[in-house]
């Protein structure tokens, strides 16, 4: 219960902080306070990644979760009215956004809203920033992140950012249990711009030049209503990644987290994911090769603001995740 406390307010910290693509000062700084006394080393690469090493000796592990958030980019203002038209920052879903709102970072709230007959596009929308007729509280050229307090629902916690706030969580966590001591040599990575081609990821894992690859992210699930076919459920534990369309992961590094799990008594599953990809796709490519493999947390109605997890499966993820760290790497 009391793991569950902690690990439940710093999700809360961490998911209604700002943070859109490019713009990740602000949780950067958060996890940074959180992270300080459990790494031995920890600094700021020169695209923004928060990097923290602890342990020595055995093998040089990668382990990124990225800090970025879904959002949006004030782009025109129409002449007349004054609406902000925008881009897209990441994976933004036209059908989720009408009514939405977002917020700036000085403070303003703007709501989204759809023009008549629209609604299949971004063009359709427009973001409505008025303090009075004539007046807008935000000129074009500034970011936004969407707005949504967190609920929990009995083990469920509902946010928006959970993608990937939650795999920041398990990072922080395993951090705290390993406790500056690891027989590995391992670097935890908090990267940028995820959402916007797996950027952070790129320059850290040239910049470690590890040798194996750990993503911490969020996947889909399959037990929704007329939802994707796919394996994982919420409550089914930890998922392990075999296969997306950027990653095949090595059947070496499949077997260590399931054997691992299976040591440990950690409920898992397996996922195969037929859409999307994360961070560790780019750290397989850095330099000649790295192996690396994906600690998936299941959740439902991604890149929307109530994104929702199980905190169980959170849970078995930190246990993954620490166990592997804590021990000798023989692969």
């Amino acid at each position: 219960m009391i793991l569950e406390f902690i690990v439940i307010e710093l999700t809360r910290k961490l998911v209604e902080t700002w943070g859109p693509p490019g713009y990740e000062h602000r949780i950067r700084g958060i996890i940074r306070d959180e992270v300080s006394a459990l790494a031995g080393e920890i600094w700021v690469d020169g695209l923004g990644n928060l990097i923290c090493r602890l342990g020595s000796g055995g093998k040089k592990v990668l382990v990124a979760a990225h800090m970025d958030e879904i959002g949006l980019m004030a782009n025109y203002q129409e002449p007349e009215s004054g609406y902000l038209r925008f881009t897209a920052m990441g994976g933004l879903r036209a059908d989720t956004l009408n009514g939405n709102r977002v917020l700036f970072e000085d403070g303003t709230v703007g709501v989204i809203a759809v023009q008549n007959g629209g609604g299949k596009s971004l063009g359709d929308f427009y973001i409505d920033v008025q303090i009075d007729d004539d007046r807008n509280a935000i000129p074009t050229g500034q970011p936004a992140g969407f707005m949504r307090e967190m609920q929990m629902r009995g083990q469920r916690i509902v946010a928006k950012s959970l993608d990937d706030r939650i795999g920041c969580v398990v990072a922080i966590e395993a951090m705290r249990r390993l406790d500056r001591q690891a027989p590995n040599e391992v670097y935890f990575a908090f990267t940028v711009q995820e959402e916007v081609g797996l950027r952070g990821a790129k320059t850290a894992a040239q910049g470690v030049g590890p040798d194996i690859g750990i993503a911490v992210d969020v996947t889909g699930s399959g037990d929704q209503i007329r939802g994707r076919k796919m394996l994982v459920k919420l409550g089914g534990g930890a998922a392990i990644k075999v296969h997306d369309p950027g990653l095949v992961v090595p059947v070496a590094i499949k077997n260590w987290m399931i054997d691992r799990c299976e040591t440990d008594g950690i409920p898992y599953q397996l996922e195969l994911l037929a859409g999307g990809t994360t961070d560790a796709s780019a750290i397989q490519l850095a330099d000649a090769g790295v192996p690396s493999g994906c600690i998936s947390i299941p959740t439902r109605y991604l890149h929307t603001t109530s994104e929702t997890v199980d905190i169980r499966d959170v849970g078995a993820c930190i246990d993954l995740l620490s166990g592997l760290l804590a021990n000798p790497i023989a692969i």
